[in-house]
């Protein structure tokens, strides 16, 4: 026997024990390995690490079970295996019980109404364009469409801030909207 394996059986014998700095010397030293297995398996870091988190868990857990005339590595690493199908079986079962051929094809059929990053641009754009348009306005054009169409503010508060009446500041929309349409239709 190596003193890498002298070391390793002390490790667990002191992790048998309850020891904590023996429990972290188990993980660091085999962390990557079974990290790296799940890796494999899973195809996703999330998963990998949340599987390995909880064989290292179950583990600890049932250390004082383990014999030593085994691989401690080879224990671990049926341990995170175990999980990993658990965790399939699990997916499979909720997905396949929850859901029936009817509901799924309901499912696919909804539609997706989340703009897409080109919808998003593609506003963006026209988002920009109309602020060019609306600069070509009079100052106080562009006052009363900001307020309405931008602030969301109501013909009350718009007249209160430019301190005119309720009925000059519908004429000046209107106005401003009739100017608006103009000069975005001969662009």
């Amino acid at each position: 026997m190596n003193t890498e394996d002298s070391t390793l059986l002390t490790h667990i014998q002191k992790a048998k024990e309850g020891n904590q700095k023996s429990f972290n010397y188990l993980l660091d030293t085999y962390w990557n390995d079974v990290y790296g297995f799940l890796l494999k398996r899973t195809q996703d870091e999330y998963d990998a690490e949340d599987i390995t988190i909880q064989a290292f868990s179950r583990a600890f857990d049932k250390i004082v079970s383990y014999n030593e005339s085994y691989s401690f590595s080879t224990w671990l690493i049926q341990i995170a295996k175990n999980l990993h199908i658990d965790s399939l079986r699990k997916k499979n079962t909720s997905v396949v019980s929850k859901t029936s051929t009817e509901e799924e094809d309901t499912i696919y059929k909804i539609p997706d109404d989340t703009p897409t990053p080109e919808d998003r641009l593609i506003t963006e754009q026209n988002l920009a364009q109309l602020l060019q348009y609306i600069k070509q306005l009079k100052p106080h054009y562009q006052e009363v469409i900001n307020l309405r169409y931008f602030q969301e503010l109501s013909y009350k508060e718009i007249a209160a801030i430019i301190d005119e009446p309720i009925n000059n500041v519908k004429v000046k929309l209107l106005r401003a909207r009739k100017l608006l349409a103009e000069i975005i239709k001969n662009k």
